[in-house]
């Protein structure tokens, strides 16, 4: 696993561990489909959440919450739609764990940061 990876990885265990610590329940990780991803899904009672998981380094040109831009949630509802194709019909909503420069950054829970 790459350095780049490991940091990726690491950031979606503490954004799965601080949504955990709020109630939510994990129900997949990583859903991947052709032209899109989701970091994390998870359950927030009768709602499915699907996470975006961002972390930025120091130089970086904007901030972890401004790096998802419209190209990035296009990809992100696109596997979103590909998840629910197969499934009932569910409540939904999009939110974004984001972690800022710094030397043990917070996470910052961002609840239904973007709609379709």
């Amino acid at each position: 696993m790459s350095e780049r990876a490991r940091i990726g990885r690491d950031a979606e265990d503490r954004a799965l561990a601080h949504l955990e610590r709020q109630g939510l329940t994990l129900v997949a990780r990583n859903h991947r489909c052709k032209g899109g991803e989701v970091d994390l899904i998870m359950r927030d009672g009768d709602v499915l959440v699907f996470v975006e998981v961002r972390l930025r380094g120091r130089g970086a040109w904007s901030g972890a919450a401004e790096s998802i831009d419209q190209r990035k949630q296009a990809r992100i509802i696109l596997a979103a739609q590909h998840y629910l194709m197969r499934r009932a019909p569910v409540a939904c909503r999009f939110d974004c764990v984001v972690f800022e420069p710094g030397p043990d950054p917070a996470p910052r829970w961002l609840r239904d940061a973007f709609r379709l």
